[in-house]
């Protein structure tokens, strides 16, 4: 898919880190401050980049979801989006692999997929994705 730039931009934000992995993250607004920890650190649970990644492309696709929805004339106020985020060894390094799993309660499976489909056409973090790592979309 070609590059498509942003020509009217509805919203910015910002956010600084500081130390990498075991280091700390804050938002230019103060929303986000907090430590970070590596993953599978043996101290309290921390938030590390992927679990960031995860959160930010869930509610986004979900987002993505409801407006794709909403043109469709079908609530899905009830649904969530899960993301699961992978990082792992690559041929060339490290990588990023997501699974995004929609559940739907009380839509009929076909139109739920042709939903989830639709989504992850217009989403923005799929776009940002698409090509560049491995990205699932399915039904729970």
């Amino acid at each position: 898919m070609p590059f498509e730039e942003v020509t009217e931009v509805a919203y910015t934000t910002a956010a600084t880190a500081t130390g990498g992995r075991s280091g700390r993250v804050t938002s230019a607004d103060g929303v986000v401050d907090f430590e970070l920890a590596r993953p599978g650190s043996f101290s309290e649970p921390k938030a590390n980049p992927e679990t960031l990644f995860a959160a930010g492309y869930a509610s986004c696709f979900s987002g993505a979801l409801a407006f794709m929805a909403g043109k469709e004339g079908v609530d899905v106020s009830a649904s969530t989006v899960t993301a699961t985020v992978s990082f792992g060894k690559t041929d060339t390094g490290f990588g990023l692999a997501v699974e995004l799993v929609a559940d739907l309660p009380g839509v009929e499976p076909a139109l739920a997929a042709k939903l989830v489909d639709l989504a992850h056409e217009f989403c923005p973090y799929s776009k940002a994705t698409r090509g560049n790592i491995d990205v699932t979309a399915r039904l729970a």
